[in-house]
């Protein structure tokens, strides 16, 4: 089983209401079994770390169109 994270350490806690594929859910489920964590833990960790770019999109993303009015300079 999963550890989970103790009662009451979350600040502000949801219930997320996403619709996702099935074989998704079930493979983020597999890979929060394997690490020993509970998916909702790993969902946590994932967010609080994931990479931004300097625009503010995951860097693992494809590249995304400039929105009108931004310039192609990289932030000083």
């Amino acid at each position: 089983m999963a550890a989970r994270l103790p009662r009451g350490t979350r600040i502000d806690p949801v219930t997320l209401g996403y619709d996702v594929e099935r074989a998704n859910k079930n493979k983020w489920k597999g890979i929060a079994d394997h690490v020993g964590i509970s998916p909702s833990a790993l969902f946590d960790a994932m967010v609080e770390n994931i990479e931004l770019d300097d625009r503010g999109y995951p860097t693992w993303l494809p590249e995304q169109p400039l929105k009108d009015g931004e310039l192609p300079i990289a932030p000083a």
